[in-house]
């Protein structure tokens, strides 16, 4: 596997998986999108080995051999596997934090054996790690405005938080699929719904107005990731506004159904999602000009 194969890869996963986040890195410098897509492909990797329904092998112990095979990258080995060259090429650019990779990690390990929580604060715990992290790792690629790297930071976690949690609402189903519900069990007593009632695809009252709450919760989450917008580079503000705008829209969505999850997977209609697209197109083009006149300045 070359490096630009990887890389390729890296990007075929983004664009399979993550449809509107990939529509949102089209609108990024040409230079950015593959560092973008080898984190994304990294996290997409390793959640399909807890996720999918066709894998039939040992999940614990693939997560750890992707573990081990990442470990041996990073301290500059060599490895056959098909997406950690990309990866590890843009971790050691930007100096993405190992610590965020380990959360990361941490939180796919739990995906196998956690399958309740008890309060909003366990979830964020697990969230810290699958959403909260990604956004982290993201930032020095989204490159922030000098001086405002640590700022930048509580705004790109809430970014990943609002869209993990943006993900947990719309997937109530497919994760009971899977024998996991993300919605805290104290948040479920106090609607008055069970687990069981999550599984009889009927979105009763007491639901709507729990993934009413949940909803709200996101909200909150995107209001505070959207200080951060402008602590990042011009040319990278087009793509954080677009998937934001994205993301929110599945939230729309869900409110427009009157919070009825159960009954059919909350979507962006394409031609929605490519007018998002095309109103941050010009941002995108006249912030990679401006780009470039700066460099044609430099002597």
């Amino acid at each position: 596997m070359t490096l630009t194969a990887s890389y390729e890869l890296c990007r075929r996963l983004n664009a399979r998986h993550g449809r509107s986040y990939y529509l949102a890195t089209l609108l990024l410098p040409a230079w950015k999108r593959p560092h973008v897509h080898a984190l994304y492909g990294f996290a997409r990797y390793a959640d399909e080995i807890v996720d999918s329904f066709t894998m039939t092998g040992d999940r614990a112990r693939a997560l750890d051999g992707l573990s081990a095979r990442l470990a041996v990258i990073l301290a500059g080995g060599s490895t056959d596997d098909p997406v950690l060259p990309a990866f590890a090429q843009t971790v050691r650019s930007f100096g993405v934090d190992h610590g965020d990779i380990d959360a990361f990690l941490y939180s796919m390990r739990a995906d196998l054996t956690v399958t309740r929580y008890a309060t909003y604060d366990d979830l964020l715990v697990y969230m810290e790690g699958s959403a909260a992290v990604i956004g982290t790792m993201m930032l020095p690629v989204l490159e922030p405005l000098p001086g405002m790297e640590d700022k930048a930071r509580e705004p790109a976690r809430q970014l990943g938080l609002a869209f993990q949690l943006t993900n947990f609402l719309r997937d109530v189903a497919e994760d009971l699929e899977r024998g996991r519900v993300y919605l805290p069990l104290e948040d479920l007593d106090r609607f008055g719904v069970t687990v069981a009632d999550l599984g009889r695809g009927v979105t009763t009252p007491a639901l709507r107005e729990l993934l009413a709450f949940q909803t709200r919760r996101a909200r909150d989450h995107y209001a505070r990731a959207e200080e951060g917008f402008d602590m990042l580079t011009p040319s990278s503000r087009p793509c954080i506004r677009a998937a934001f705008q994205l993301y929110g829209g599945i939230l729309d969505r869900i409110e427009a159904a009157g919070h009825d999850v159960l009954g059919a997977r909350a979507v962006v209609p394409r031609r929605r999602r490519l007018a998002i697209f095309a109103r941050h197109l010009l941002a995108a083009s006249a912030a990679d000009r401006a780009e470039r006149r700066l460099i044609a300045e430099i002597p």
